[in-house]
Order: structure tokens, then sequence, then C-alpha cells
């Protein structure tokens, strides 16, 4: 399961868009909304806790300072770096030209980068699979459009997505399969708990216009940490 749902996500994301090509972006921005509160409350009630937890007891609670936090750091660090590259696609703020002739390399790699990443902590922590499918989601039916309206070739798009779609099973796999990788577990973890928290938090605050109170927005908010904290 840990390796279908993320992928069945990206695939349901690109076939909805592909067909029903939602065009009202007010819906789309609820959707990522809903998931930015449930991928960031999932992070803080089920990923820090644990990570943490392990931290303490495994000095008896003697030294608190460690190197999770700083891993945190350097996590959000990259994801604004890698950003750069990607445009923002990783929380639905894609953008570019209306005629797009080739496939935008910098912008594939930083998205399959970001979508590996992700998937490492999966092995560790199996419920994070579900917050990774309810981001990837409505990531997948925003590049999607954003794809089509750009004129880029239809198999170029199909197989865009099927990469992407293919990239969070991976990053689990390699995460469980590597020897070399086990020992760095936590690492690895808190690294993405930093990617994860800027992208969560990001969406959170794009998902209006001009930063006004909406109710719909804060009512898709509360959904995605109330559904969260009781996974």
């Amino acid at each position: 399961m840990i390796y279908i749902i993320p992928f069945l996500s990206v695939l349901i994301g690109y076939l909805v868009a592909s067909f029903i090509q939602p065009k009202k972006k007010k819906h789309l921005k609820l959707l990522l909304a809903f998931s930015g509160a449930f991928l960031l409350a999932l992070t803080v009630t089920h990923l820090l806790p644990v990570l943490f937890t392990s931290n303490v007891l495994a000095s008896n609670a003697s030294h608190l300072h460690n190197n999770t936090a700083i891993f945190i750091m350097v996590g959000i660090v990259f994801q604004i770096v890698l950003e750069y590259f990607s445009q923002g696609a990783e929380h639905g703020h894609v953008h570019g030209h209306h005629h797009m002739h080739q496939i935008p390399w910098a912008l594939f790699i930083s998205l399959c980068l970001h979508a590996l990443l992700e998937g490492m902590p999966v092995s560790q922590n199996p419920h994070l699979a579900w917050g990774i499918s309810v981001h990837h989601f409505p990531i997948a039916m925003i590049l999607t459009t954003f794809f089509t309206q750009s004129h880029l070739r239809k198999i170029f798009i199909g197989i865009f997505m099927l990469v992407f779609a293919l990239m969070t099973p991976l990053g689990t796999f390699i995460a469980m399969d590597s020897a070399m990788l086990l020992p760095y577990q936590k690492e690895i973890t808190a690294f993405v708990i930093g990617i994860l928290f800027h992208i969560s938090s990001t969406i959170i605050f794009e998902s209006s216009e001009g930063h006004k109170f909406n109710l719909a927005k804060l009512t898709a908010i509360l959904l995605g940490i109330i559904l969260a904290y009781f996974m």
C-alpha cells in the first residue's frame, strides 16, 4: 500500500485534469489548502513526536541538543533552493510561457528529486504515504492543466507525470532496500520534515488571494488538521 497510494494519487490527478480540465482555480486552491494543512498536521502530530522521543530516549534525556533540528533546518533551506528550479510547482505555483515546445528539464528534475526524497521516510512512517498522496493529487492536477495550456505534447505530459508518480515509491524502496541508508533513517526523516514544513506552510499561505480571510479556506484547513490528527 505504501507504494501504490502515492503512485495512484498522481495518476488519478493526471487523469482527472486530462479529461475534466478544471477551470475554476478556487476549487483547486481549497484542495491545496486542505492538502497543505493535512501534510503539516501529519508532520507535527506523527513524525516529530516519534523522531524527538526516540532521540531523547537514546540520550537518556541528558542532552537534548542533537543534530535532528539541524537536519530539519537543512531540509527547509534545501527546499528553498530546489524551488528556484521548480518554480514552486511543489505547492501548486507554476508559471511560464503559453507555448512550450520542449520539456522543462529544470522543473522535471527538481520535482522528481523532491518526490524521491519525500518517499524515503515512508518506509519507517507508513502513514506518511497518505499525507504525500493527498499533497500530490492537486499538484498533479495543476501540473497537468499547466502543461496542457502550455501546449506541451500529450506524450511528453504523460511521460512526465508517470515518472513523477514513480518517484515517491522509488524513494521508499531505496530507503528500505539500501543497507547504506538504514543507519541514517532519523537524519533522512528530519531532513524531509524540513522539506514538508516549508511546502505545507507555503501552500497554506498562498492558497488565498491577498491573504484575506476566507471561511471556505479556513474550513478546508481545519478539516485537514482534524483528519491528520485521527490517522
